[in-house]
């Protein structure tokens, strides 16, 4: 078994003080977010707005994300940043920090809303 548990890459999110083109908005969470379908590599590109109540650790460094079957499961005994959360029909995701670093585990399915 590797050293992610059989974790599966999703994307790199990566902070950014400008705006980009196709971004789309996340009012609920003051992000607006892009690049990810264009990426070869899993890019995305996240701009925080003024209202943004995320930490500043997920504001301010990239993140690595991973898809899991259970985001619950995956945050078991882990430091959680961010609880789990729907930011879109049949999603759910959650933050946790490993040692100083954000990172993301996300749930893709029609039952991940809460």
């Amino acid at each position: 078994m590797s050293k992610t548990g059989g974790l599966k890459y999703h994307h790199l999110g990566i902070p950014t003080k400008k705006h980009r083109a196709g971004e789309e908005y996340l009012p609920q969470y003051g992000i607006y977010h892009s690049g990810f379908d264009e990426s070869e590599f899993g890019i995305e590109w996240m701009y925080y707005d003024d209202n943004c109540a995320l930490p500043e650790i997920i504001r301010t460094m990239p993140h690595i994300a991973f898809e899991v079957d259970d985001v619950f499961e995956a945050i078991k005994g882990k430091k959680v940043i961010v609880e789990p959360n729907s930011p879109s029909a049949g999603v759910l995701v959650a933050f946790i920090e490993e040692e100083g670093v954000p990172i993301e585990f996300i749930q893709i399915n029609e039952n991940a809303s809460l």
